[in-house]
């Protein structure tokens, strides 16, 4: 069968009996709706337990850096519980990393396929890209953003009229930009850490490690907003007589 849609109906009319788009589907000719909500449930809990482990991993920064602050008054004792505590945080990230991603890019998947069911005049990127892009050295800098905000942009096409309705993606842009400084960040504090020989380049490493954290932590808060809210309006079917928005794609240069 053919997925080159029909001419669409007059807005405001149904379809006639018979017309392709009278059966359900969209007027984009994509696919039916796959509710993505029971994932995004799962999703949120993982990223409130990533938020739960920054905060453990915050106050084991916190810790070591009192200890290093204060060499000539700690005992060995509490250098030891702190070292121990800045470990056992650094391990729990790290197990935490797993799960979530794992759930985080079967949900994203399976939203920008959602993305099909409101109009494929916005999404430049094919939906193998939800997965791939996150496996491209440096272009995961970016593209993985470029197909969360397509995806965000298509969704909002929900107007019971079929009207095309913009969403802000000022939510998308902040996670995104939070999750590339975290990488960043990250990866000159672990860099620092591992080089470090004296108290004051330990200091240093822990503090930016510190900052780090704080940042992942944030941009974990602003992903559950992103996953909830993306979810909520996927939730929303498409018109069955809308008509698909034509022209260029409705968002400027990031």
């Amino acid at each position: 069968m053919s997925h080159i849609p029909a001419d669409p109906p007059t807005p405001g009319f149904p379809p006639p009996p018979g017309h392709p788009h009278s059966d359900g589907f969209p007027p984009t000719g994509g696919p039916a709706l796959r509710p993505t909500w029971g994932l995004a449930t799962a999703l949120t809990a993982l990223l409130c337990l990533v938020i739960a482990t920054d905060v453990l991993a915050l106050g084991a920064d916190l810790t070591m850096r009192t200890v290093l602050d204060n060499l000539a008054t700690t005992t060995e004792q509490q250098a030891d519980r702190a070292d121990m505590l800045y470990g056992v945080a650094a391990v729990l990230q790290g197990t935490m990393l797993i799960p979530t991603a794992v759930v985080f890019i079967i949900w994203f998947h399976r939203s920008r396929v959602n993305a099909e069911h409101y109009t494929r005049d916005v999404c430049t990127l094919g939906s193998g890209w939800a997965i791939g892009s996150w496996f491209i050295p440096i272009g995961n800098l970016w593209l993985p953003f470029r197909v969360a905000r397509e995806t965000w942009q298509s969704s909002a096409q929900s107007a019971p009229d079929g009207s095309w309705r913009e969403v802000s993606t000022t939510w998308v842009r902040a996670w995104w930009l939070l999750w590339v400084l975290t990488l960043v960040i990250g990866r000159i504090g672990n860099t620092l850490y591992d080089r470090a020989d004296l108290p004051d380049t330990l200091r240093l490493a822990v503090s930016v490690v510190a900052l780090s954290d704080l940042l992942d932590l944030a941009a974990a808060a602003l992903a559950i907003l992103f996953v909830r809210k993306l979810s909520r309006m996927q939730q929303v079917p498409a018109a069955p007589y809308a008509v698909a928005p034509t022209g260029p794609a409705p968002y400027g240069s990031a």
